[in-house]
């Protein structure tokens, strides 16, 4: 399975954030300048994450961006869930003539829920603690 570089760069956002001091705010385009990715579209991932509460926005002069809760309560695949689109083929009797006869969709719809248990069992936090590798790839 490829997640959309939505999801994506969504994930790497967050995981940006958490490697942050606690409560430090940083701005959007401090996060596109680290993972090279457009502005435009990190501001609309940015804006989803912030509606969903992952992320708090802060407008005006002293704003800037910072997680919106725990990194120990925000799990990765509630995250996968809410950005991405999780429909792996369209089995539609208008696009597929077999779709009544068809065990492929459910087959597909169990490897997606397994997919989803597993990133269940991480948190964010789990992608940063101990971690000082991630941390000096981003905040050099």
């Amino acid at each position: 399975m490829q997640l959309t570089s939505f999801t994506d760069y969504g994930l790497r956002a967050l995981i940006y954030l958490a490697s942050l001091p606690e409560g430090k705010m940083t701005s959007i385009t401090e996060v596109t300048d680290v993972y090279g990715v457009s502005r435009n579209h990190m501001v609309k991932i940015i804006n989803q994450l912030s509606h969903l509460g992952y992320v708090k926005a802060t407008r005006g002069k002293n704003g800037g961006i910072t997680l919106g809760q725990p990194a120990e309560s925000i799990r990765i695949g509630d995250v996968v869930r809410a950005l991405e689109p999780l429909t792996l083929v369209n089995c539609s009797s208008e696009f597929c003539h077999i779709t009544p006869a068809c065990r492929l969709k459910s087959v597909l719809q169990q490897a997606v829920q397994q997919f989803l248990q597993e990133l269940d069992k991480h948190t964010l936090a789990d992608m940063v603690k101990d971690n000082s590798p991630l941390y000096q790839l981003l905040l050099n």
